[in-house]
């Protein structure tokens, strides 16, 4: 006898094909596959690319009507536009010293030129648009409606001499659907052409090169030397090729609401219209006839039968006529004069339409607050807190679309700088293509982060730096301005104030205690709506 006979005796058990069947355990995920609710939950999966240029053109015609037809997604885009750029986002050089061979002083001053230049030429909409319309910041703007819309920026870079611009290079931007949809099946999808790897080479446009019609184009991303001339900006998943407008998944919620609205509207105007109503078994003629004078009758007295001349009687005896606004009528026996109050909107409407607002907040990186400005139900805490969660969306938002944008303009227009002489580097234009990237370094700001309460904040910032934990920068980089052209600003009125012979007055050393916040905010803290909360 083996082993394994020997342990089957001890234990009492018979030959495998006498062990009891054991319940089938399943530790998967999806264990409600037979629940009801999955039955028709089929969807497919497939790239992400492949959803996005199955929906794009769609996608994109509804999101601009909703946009151009509803209020509220319209003040919600300027509103994240607002929180995003602001009045446009500001250039804050920060070459990689180390990296080329420089000490920060001599970076700092490179700096300094290099970002006053970029503001001369992109406050000049002769020198830095194509169309010679807009500004920097207004094609930032644009930018952003397009990413809203389409999901994605395009434009191109094109190099053109004008008789009163000092610089050729331009920017042209696009509406994102002229470039086209156009696959082959190999390396070219949703109109752009990559390598093996995914790189575009190039991209297919339908452009207006002449005053009739339009063309097809195929324009190569990059020149021979590596400069861009197509600009192409979108926030994909993994080899995505085109965007698509992140309102997609709000769009049936907008079309929801707008349902709502004119719904309960119409319902409301029909109560309005039909205030009143008669119950008679009589026909509705007669009763609307009982109901009138002689004079809009159009007859002296009546022409009925032996019932309807009886009604007749018994109006011409009881009625009370107030005049041609109002008058007062007393049925005939067993009628029913009813007043029906409107019952629109219920008492659920404004609670439903609160919910659907708050899902299209949610998919644009908004509060509920902030997109309806109804603050009625906030407390200091809550919009605190609100903002505190939201605020990275928004940096995230500023940092993938406009910052892009704004880098790949600022790359190309300092190519051209350099190139003509204008701002030094070292080796010239060909030093400047080996160390683009250390050259190119830059920062992007925008609007600083909202607060609902300055004063607590600054006093927030001054425990910080007394702490040792936080810099000037820091907190510069909160108020959305940049420390040097603060220390460069104070710097030059202290020197205005010695001039003046004006008294010396450092804000660093300006001291807010706790009683001076108390009661600077005590009138902030009373009655406040919603259950204010006084803590900070």
């Amino acid at each position: 006898m083996n082993i394994v006979d020997r342990v089957r005796n001890f234990v009492g058990v018979g030959s495998p094909s006498s062990l009891p069947a054991k319940p089938a355990v399943s530790s998967q995920y999806m264990k409600g596959n037979a629940s009801p609710f999955f039955f028709n939950w089929r969807p497919a999966l497939r790239d992400t690319r492949d959803d996005a240029r199955e929906a794009y053109y769609t996608a994109a015609a509804r999101a601009i009507d909703a946009i151009q037809n509803s209020g509220w997604l319209t003040g919600a885009v300027n509103q994240a536009i607002g929180a995003t750029i602001g009045e446009g986002l500001r250039l804050a050089s920060k070459p990689n010293a180390e990296a080329l061979g420089w000490t920060q002083d001599e970076a700092d001053e490179w700096s300094r030129k290099v970002e006053s230049l970029w503001n001369e030429w992109a406050n000049c909409p002769m020198e830095c648009d194509v169309r010679a319309t807009m500004t920097v910041a207004e094609m930032t703007d644009a930018a952003l409606r397009s990413y809203f819309s389409h999901g994605e920026v395009v434009g191109l870079l094109p190099m053109v001499g004008r008789p009163f611009a000092k610089t050729r290079t331009k920017v042209k931007l696009l509406p994102a659907h002229k470039l086209m949809q156009d696959s082959n099946g190999f390396r070219q999808y949703q109109g752009i052409t990559t390598d093996a790897w995914g790189m575009p080479i190039s991209y297919r446009f339908t452009l207006r090169v002449r005053e009739l019609y339009e063309e097809i184009v195929d324009i190569p991303a990059r020149d021979g030397a590596g400069r861009p001339q197509v600009l192409h900006v979108f926030d994909g998943e993994i080899e995505q090729m085109r965007g698509i407008t992140p309102l997609a998944p709000a769009l049936k919620i907008a079309r929801q609401y707008d349902q709502l609205s004119d719904a309960t509207l119409t319902a409301a105007l029909i109560q309005a219209i039909f205030a009143a109503t008669i119950e008679s078994d009589a026909p509705t003629d007669t009763i609307l006839q009982a109901l009138q004078d002689d004079d809009e009758q159009g007859v002296g007295g009546g022409n009925m039968d032996a019932l309807l001349g009886a009604k007749a009687g018994w109006y011409d005896a009881t009625k009370i006529d107030l005049g041609r606004a109002g008058k007062i009528a007393h049925l005939f026996p067993g009628e029913k004069l009813i007043f029906n109050g409107s019952k629109t909107p219920n008492s659920t409407y404004e609670a439903f339409a609160k919910f659907l607002m708050r899902e299209i907040a949610r998919c644009l990186g908004l509060s509920f607050e902030t997109l309806t400005g109804d603050y009625s139900a906030a407390t200091y805490s809550s919009v605190r807190m609100s903002t505190s969660e939201l605020w990275p969306l928004t940096v995230r938002r500023r940092r993938r679309i406009p910052a892009r944008l704004c880098q790949t303009i600022f790359e190309a227009w300092l190519e051209e700088q350099i190139e003509l002489g204008r701002v030094a580097f070292p080796d010239g234009l060909f030093g400047f293509i080996e160390n683009k990237t250390a050259a190119c370094r830059a920062e992007w700001r925008g609007p600083p982060k909202p607060q609902a309460d300055d004063l607590k904040t600054a006093k927030a910032h001054q425990t910080y730096r007394s702490l040792g934990v936080i810099t000037d920068e820091m907190i510069c980089n909160d108020l959305g301005t940049d420390v040097e052209d603060v220390y460069r600003q104070r710097a030059h009125e202290k020197k205005l104030r010695e001039k003046y012979d004006l008294p010396e007055g450092d804000p660093a050393t300006a001291e807010i205690d706790d009683a001076t916040v108390a009661k600077l905010t005590a009138d902030d803290n009373k009655g406040g709506s919603g259950g204010e909360d006084n803590g900070g």
